[in-house]
């Protein structure tokens, strides 16, 4: 029997996301998930493929918006689909601020994320 991903388990993830917990975000990513990040050169954003690199992004993120968050977060899991709703705000080294409202679309297999497409508003950074 195949294992189920759970609206608490998302909400267990931007929980640690909110940590900066890497180890706890990565424990409902597949080893071979795909991360199409917000901002990127692509329609797609940024496409990151695998565990190790997404862990490795998460962590990037963090270390530039030492104040990283994800607020307001709210799930639902239907079939092999999944949707997360949050308002994400951080603030850069240079001291620009950001605050928007976004989602992550999930694709899941096994009680597991294999893709993980974040969107976010486009709403420019103001000074904090």
């Amino acid at each position: 029997m195949s294992k189920t991903l759970t609206p608490q388990d998302l909400a267990d993830t931007f929980d640690a996301f909110n940590r900066h917990d890497v180890d706890a975000v990565m424990t409902h990513f597949a080893d071979d998930c795909v991360f199409y990040a917000v901002g990127g050169d692509h329609a797609y954003g940024a496409k990151i493929e695998g565990a190790e690199a997404i862990a490795k992004a998460f962590s990037g993120v963090w270390a530039g918006m030492k104040d990283a968050h994800w607020d307001h977060h709210s799930h639902f899991v239907h079939g092999d689909r999944a949707v997360s709703e949050w308002t994400f705000s951080g603030t850069g080294a240079d001291g620009m601020r950001i605050e928007a409202q976004g989602a992550d679309l999930f694709t899941l297999r096994d009680g597991k994320i294999i893709v993980k497409q974040a969107l976010r508003k486009s709403r420019p950074p103001f000074k904090a």
